[in-house]
């Protein structure tokens, strides 16, 4: 009887969330705060926790970004994943076959096929390792016709960008979408592309993704090169260094989280992710250039300096350092604190409900 219930007042509020969201994208909206605030004396009247109603209308919100996916005007295309069966080649072929494109898989054990299956090919994705991604790309452009789409999504743009275009000449994309296995949509997510030829080819997969959510940046490789050595080498190796630290130390880390705050938690999550993926990838992103390697050195020098500063007590020194830093980001302060609250509210919120459903409560 309960989980009929349960079922049925879960198709109600379906329903009338559906309402809600149509009825956000019709009507100019009040904002987030003016929405929590009205309904505040209501959520204590019914005594409902007011983070359970702030998740609903934020959610509410971010369902705006993202345009009804509609398959009725979409001109289909006839699309090849090469590594199709890697995580992020399953996550491409689920989203581009959902806005109705024929997708098909090249995997390691299909080159047989390859004139077959690319011959006709108006798009191609390269979603292969990044050590065999040059390679791949010269076999799989001589399958290519002229006018077909060649692009791939590794971490790193310039040698790739300038692989595609040496061994293919038709139009060239390079895409890198900013996130991991894990991810099921492109909502919010950031997508890098850099054009390196023939832009009209691929508006369309640009438009299709923008219009899924995702925050996309078109920019040159380099530029792109240029900003993964803090995006990705430098945040990866600092995540890296903490979890050889953390291990070497012998810290017994799911005793540390009986002890923690949620932004503890948040922090070993990451590295505990990280140490979850594959090795080589983030290995040859914190190695993929020259200029990665000196980054990381250079952040060495940095901690190790500091931690001189901390051998010596010298508070001085470290609040001056302090002081000059947080003038760097004074400006973001304001969104920071916003988004890792809610982060740290939500992540309370999982904690909680996980907590609940082994019975601790």
């Amino acid at each position: 009887m309960t989980n009929n219930k349960l079922e049925q007042i879960d198709q109600n509020l379906i329903k009338l969330l559906k309402e809600r969201i149509s009825l956000l994208a019709e009507s100019e909206r009040p904002s987030l705060d003016e929405q929590l605030s009205q309904s505040k004396p209501l959520l204590v009247q019914e005594g409902v926790p007011e983070f359970v109603w702030e998740n609903v209308i934020t959610s509410c919100a971010a369902a705006l970004a993202t345009a009804p996916l509609s398959t009725a005007n979409v001109t289909p295309r006839r699309v090849v994943v090469v590594g199709g069966r890697g995580m992020m080649g399953q996550f491409f072929t689920q989203q581009l076959t959902a806005a109705g494109h024929q997708v098909k898989s090249l995997g390691r054990n299909d080159w047989d096929q390859a004139e077959n299956l690319l011959g006709d090919a108006e798009f191609v994705l390269v979603c292969v390792p990044i050590e065999r991604t040059i390679e791949i790309i010269e076999q799989t452009a001589k399958y290519l016709s002229p006018t077909a789409v060649l692009a791939d999504i590794t971490s790193i743009k310039t040698p790739f960008v300038q692989a595609m275009l040496k061994y293919h000449s038709g139009p060239v994309v390079g895409l890198h979408p900013m996130f991991g296995p894990g991810v099921k949509s492109f909502l919010s997510q950031t997508v890098v592309a850099c054009p390196g030829r023939g832009e009209e080819a691929f508006q369309w997969l640009l438009e299709l993704i923008k219009s899924l959510g995702s925050n996309l940046i078109v920019c040159p490789a380099e530029e792109h090169d240029q900003m993964m050595i803090a995006v990705q080498a430098i945040r990866h190796f600092s995540t890296f260094s903490l979890g050889v630290f953390l291990a070497e130390e012998g810290v017994d880390i799911t005793r540390s989280l009986e002890f923690s705050s949620p932004i503890y938690r948040l922090g070993i999550n990451l590295v505990s992710r990280l140490f979850a993926q594959d090795a080589s990838l983030y290995v040859d992103i914190m190695l993929a250039t020259e200029e990665r390697c000196e980054a990381i050195a250079r952040l060495a020098t940095t901690i190790s300096r500091l931690a001189n500063l901390v051998t010596e007590k010298d508070r001085d020194a470290l609040l001056n350092q302090f002081e000059q830093v947080h003038s760097v980001y004074r400006e973001e302060a304001d969104r920071a604190m916003r988004e890792s609250n809610h982060v740290l509210n939500a992540l309370s919120a999982i904690i909680a409900a996980g907590e609940v459903e082994q019975g601790k409560y």
